[in-house]
């Protein structure tokens, strides 16, 4: 009937309008801040339920950083981020992503300005939430980012630093 990558592509496109339109209408209703602050406790809550899902379906069983980067990289590829591991040690990963969809989707809807006060509080808060179900003691940075005008985004991921 339908191959699994139509599928799988009208899932992932439904996926990133219902959270857009999701935060318009929260915005239209209150006011942007109180539309991020609502999206905040969202992705809280859906990122621990992506993580766990992801260690189900790829029979993660272990709490490491490489666990975690093996889990993140299905929900990149999901999401169809452009990245690259450019460094992976046991206490430190390096992502590099060229492309957001996230970004992008602010840029198609003319709303381009917003994307560093989103970044601020969603993209810690959502990768920080993946960590968390693999060890409490992952930290997540971002050094360099795309909606501050850099080339790419840089992702830290370290554990007890």
């Amino acid at each position: 009937m339908f191959d699994e990558r139509t599928v799988a592509e009208y899932l992932r496109r439904s996926y990133l309008a219902a959270d857009g339109l999701w935060f318009m209408k929260v915005e239209e209703r209150l006011d942007f801040d109180a539309a991020l602050e609502l999206d905040v406790e969202v992705w809280r809550i859906l990122a621990k339920i992506q993580a766990r899902k992801a260690r189900e379906l790829l029979g993660i069983e272990g709490h490491t950083l490489a666990d975690l980067v093996a889990a993140l990289e299905l929900m990149f590829a999901a999401e169809q981020y452009s990245y690259t591991v450019v460094s992976q040690q046991p206490h430190r990963v390096e992502v590099e992503f060229t492309a957001c969809p996230w970004i992008e989707l602010l840029q198609e809807s003319g709303r381009e300005h917003l994307a560093a006060r989103v970044a601020d509080a969603i993209c810690p808060t959502d990768l920080g939430a993946w960590a968390r179900e693999f060890d409490p003691a992952i930290s997540v940075r971002f050094p360099q980012r795309m909606c501050d005008g850099k080339a790419v985004c840089r992702l830290v991921l370290e554990i007890g630093q």
